[in-house]
């Protein structure tokens, strides 16, 4: 798809290969010509509200996603991969490698002081890029701040349809597309375009994807497709929760990832990127799929396993075991790291940052992780929040609460009543000692962040 109209007026400061071969002032480099990369590209992609109940290439048969299979085909899929509940959530944590309890603010707002992967790779000479949902506040300057030279985003001033005919933010103006475009498709063509421009340089790409998060609407490859559907709406008409388009919104996010592998793979980059995909947490409360013998209810919102159980997968040909299958447990505090270190940057103090890299795992190589943590109240609202620690089997809350979740995976049924003398108990014991150290890290974090929700209003 060639690009649209609005997009090219706001990438024209860049003087296309094209024109410069007509001129004659430009000489291509071959792949044969060009010397070997020393840092390698880095792609970050993370679907909205989908769990892994979804994707065929963890055993789903209900909707088709071979380019998301693909990916794991190529490279390594995590069996253990657990986000935040609810999206900005999870968007803090992705960014900044910080569990919330430390540094979530409230909904839609991302610490304007904070640090993100992408400022740490901007540092060391990466050309960055956002594209996709924002929603993290900061207005049109807010994505250079955070680290990115080029942004293509939805929800970063305002709310307008981010489907049909939509309203986005590209490189510091708000532009509304009103000749039938799609958003994701929009958004793909901003990042395979940055990708070709930026082809001779390390990138880091973090495509936040707009889908497939309600309303669920015909795609363009729909029958019920309308072209002219929202195009007079400001604001993005609320609804569209019934679950008629779902099978719809779950093929056009796979097809989107395609277009983006698809990309990497003209350019004969592949094997030079490393390529993270997840979704940001459960699929929508409405949604019911038929997974491993069951009905399998979407848990957004939940701190259940159906509202943090995400699909992760990591592809870089060459570098990863294709077909590779491993039981280390994730959590999106790992992403930084993971990001920082493949990219060879100087890593920050220890205790900067909460995740552990997954780079040792992409080698084959021992990773520890004992627990993941979670710290989440959608508002930021201290003293209200849930905390939790959990390993691939057992899950234990701050009220005392604990699960079996490989059993219950609904938690149903606290195995606290009956611990003593079982086989549970040393194991629960651990995870509560590693709660209990976060919920003393919390208690410490508590008036800074107190003072941060008053001070950028509530």
């Amino acid at each position: 798809m060639s690009p649209c109209p609005a997009l090219a007026r706001c990438l024209a400061f860049r003087i296309p290969t094209t024109l410069l071969l007509l001129l004659g002032l430009f000489t291509p480099i071959t792949i044969a010509e060009a010397a070997p990369r020393d840092k390698p590209n880095i792609v970050v992609i993370m679907a909205d509200d989908i769990g892994y109940e979804c994707l065929g290439c963890y055993g789903s048969q209900a909707y088709p996603t071979p380019n998301i299979d693909r990916l794991a085909k190529e490279g390594m899929r995590f069996e253990n991969a657990h986000s935040q509940p609810l999206c900005t959530p999870s968007r803090v944590q992705i960014m900044t490698g910080i569990y919330n309890n430390r540094n979530y603010i409230r909904f839609g707002l991302l610490d304007p002081s904070a640090k993100t992967f992408a400022n740490v790779l901007r540092d060391a000479g990466y050309e960055t890029c956002v594209a996709g949902k924002w929603q993290l506040g900061g207005g049109l300057e807010g994505p250079g701040k955070f680290g990115f030279d080029h942004y293509c985003l939805w929800q970063l001033t305002r709310r307008p349809s981010r489907y049909p005919n939509p309203g986005l933010e590209i490189d510091g103006k708000e532009v509304d597309f009103k000749n039938g475009e799609f958003g994701p498709d929009v958004v793909s063509d901003y990042i395979c375009d940055f990708m070709e421009a930026n082809k001779e340089k390390p990138f880091l790409v973090y495509y936040p994807m707009i889908a497939p998060h309600w309303p669920f609407l015909p795609t363009p490859d729909h029958p019920d497709w309308d072209p002219a559907m929202w195009r007079d709406e400001k604001n993005e008409p609320g609804g569209f929760k019934g679950p008629k388009y779902w099978d719809a919104m779950v093929r056009y996010t796979d097809k989107m990832v395609g277009k983006v592998i698809n990309k990497l793979d003209e350019l004969k980059l592949r094997e030079d990127t490393l390529v993270l995909w997840t979704g940001d947490n459960g699929t929508y409360t409405s949604i019911v799929t038929p997974f491993h013998g069951r009905d399998y209810r979407g848990g957004k919102a939940s701190t259940k396993d159906n509202g943090t159980h995400v699909g992760f997968i990591a592809s870089w040909p060459g570098q990863i075991e294709a077909g590779s299958v491993v039981s280390d447990l994730v959590d999106f505090s790992d992403v930084y790291p993971t990001v920082q270190e493949v990219a060879g940057v100087e890593t920050q103090p220890k205790d900067a940052l909460d995740g552990i890299s997954l780079k040792p795992v992409f080698e084959g190589k021992p990773r520890e992780k004992d627990f993941i943590y979670c710290w989440y109240q959608r508002d930021g609202q201290r003293g209200k929040a849930s905390q939790h620690v959990r390993d691939a089997r057992y899950k234990v809350y701050a009220d005392g609460k604990a699960y079996d979740v490989l059993k219950d995976p609904l938690e149903e049924n606290d195995l606290t009543p009956s611990l003593a003398g079982s086989e549970s108990a040393e194991r629960i014991a651990e995870l509560r000692k590693a709660l209990a150290r976060h919920e003393a890290i919390t208690k410490q974090a508590d008036p800074k962040q107190k003072q941060l929700r008053q001070k950028l209003g509530n």
